[in-house]
């Protein structure tokens, strides 16, 4: 067999839907050999259930490796230091053809050590505001990105061109979703807040509680208020505010839910009410009402950063969020066009064939592995 090829999933479960399926394609035809490296066993549980029955496929256990009471839910676990079990995997990788992962931390490694075996960078999110410059980036022998316009950032960048592919978007073919009906005791149009995580992209910290609070308030709407797994970091009261609204048979909260990163939730709501989170551009890859929370005041028909917000109405006082909302389906027609654009440039490919490119680029690294140069751009 060839290989092995070692998968990272040693972050947050909001990690696994643009990974896994890069595995299942990889393993299609049963002669690579492949290592899924997992932090906790919330990791272990899930790919141990999903990849019985792939050739080739084993699933380790990381240094520093979390047992946790539950994991087949999927629930975000508790974490054990990333740099530290980097270091205490190093040993392992060099036995790999080739290293993939989703997130950035991991391309310290190649970064401080170029002789280590490619790494395969994949995206896990897209958008305007992804952090493209980040030097770690680098430092992958491949970048997979959804889209030809995404691409078209890193090169106009100066990364070489046989670098950078875009496949479409891998987590379009996620197939594990958890929920397939809301626990809703009335139908309603059910309304998505998603407010990112970062303080000074987010809208939580200003309108946030007032926001879930109004509408859960109003009754016109199911309410899912489904936030980055990471908000709770910077904003731990965000618990008590759920808690709050415990009880509340229109309103349904999640934080660490396997359903809110696994495409559950937005794929259920009406409407998309949020602030730069990327989870809009995955909603809209079926064009539907959004409302955008201008809590920062900025001016956001001049940033490019703000390019998605050019596919609703963007509500600038607090006092105008249930209007906003109300009259959403009524003018979503005038911005349909340009959502359905927005989302093709943004996420590429999304019929389900991003995987088994992704794994073309991941085989071609193992057959000629000088093909893609080196780490430099």
């Amino acid at each position: 067999m060839k290989g092995p090829v070692a998968f990272l999933f040693l972050g947050e479960t909001l990690l696994i839907p643009h990974l896994y399926p890069i595995v299942e394609a990889l393993a299609a035809d049963g002669d690579v050999a492949i290592d899924l490296w997992v932090a906790t066993s919330v990791h272990e549980e899930l790919l141990t259930r999903w990849s019985a029955r792939l050739t080739g496929v084993r699933v380790r256990r990381a240094p520093g490796f979390r047992r946790l009471a539950s994991g087949a839910d999927g629930r975000n676990p508790p974490l054990p230091p990333k740099i530290p079990t980097l270091i205490r995997l190093l040993p392992y990788l060099l036995r790999a053809r080739a290293v993939v992962c989703a997130e950035q931390t991991s391309l310290w490694l190649p970064r401080a050590l170029p002789f280590l075996p490619p790494f395969v960078k994949t995206s896990h999110g897209v958008g305007s505001m992804s952090a493209r410059d980040d030097p770690r980036r680098r430092a992958a022998r491949v970048m997979l990105v959804p889209s030809e316009r995404e691409r078209g950032t890193y090169l106009a960048r100066g990364f070489a061109p046989g670098r950078v592919i875009a496949t479409g978007y891998v987590k379009a073919a996620f197939r594990q979703r958890s929920m397939a009906t809301l626990p809703f005791a009335t139908p309603k149009p059910v309304v998505l807040y998603a407010p990112h995580w970062q303080r000074h992209r987010s809208s939580w910290w200003h309108w946030g509680a007032e926001t879930v609070r109004r509408i859960a308030d109003d009754g016109r709407w199911n309410l899912i208020f489904a936030p980055h797994q990471r908000l709770v970091e910077g904003a731990p009261a965000v618990r008590q505010v759920m808690a709050d609204l415990a009880g509340r048979p229109n309103v349904h909260t999640d934080i660490d839910g396997f359903a809110m990163v696994d495409g559950s939730y937005t794929a259920a709501a009406d409407l998309y009410l949020g602030d730069t989170s990327s989870q809009v551009i995955e909603f809209l890859s079926r064009p539907r009402p959004c409302v955008f929370l201008n809590a920062g005041g900025v001016d956001w028909r001049t940033d490019p950063s703000y390019a998605q917000w050019s596919c609703g109405e963007v509500v600038d006082d607090p006092a105008d969020l249930l209007a906003a909302l109300a009259r959403a389906p009524a003018i979503h027609p005038g911005f349909a066009a340009e959502q359905a654009r927005f989302a093709a440039d943004s996420l590429g490919d999304t019929t389900g064939a991003a995987p088994a490119r992704a794994a073309r680029v991941i085989r071609d690294l193992l057959d000629n592995p000088a093909r893609s140069g080196n780490a430099a751009a």
